[in-house]
């Protein structure tokens, strides 16, 4: 059975609906995560032996390596 035309689009503006929806609410997921997670490292930040400060002085590290290595004539 074949639908009328505007049944169709109704049916294809409810599944547009729902995907933003969809797409949304992960967004928000990701952003509750991401914000657990920085409060997470972030909670011992009074010294400098906190996860957090290690892994910034890690990036640090390996950015002053790469830059090193890049800087090497070929």
């Amino acid at each position: 059975m074949i639908q009328p035309p505007h049944r169709r689009c109704e049916f294809a503006r409810m599944q547009i609906t729902r995907i933003a929806y969809q797409c949304g609410q992960s967004s928000i997921e990701y952003t509750v995560v991401c914000t657990a997670i920085a409060f997470a490292l972030g909670v011992g930040m009074s010294d400098h032996s906190s996860v957090l400060w290690v892994l910034i002085e890690a990036f640090k590290t390996a950015y002053q390596k790469i830059s090193y290595a890049m800087s090497l004539p070929t």
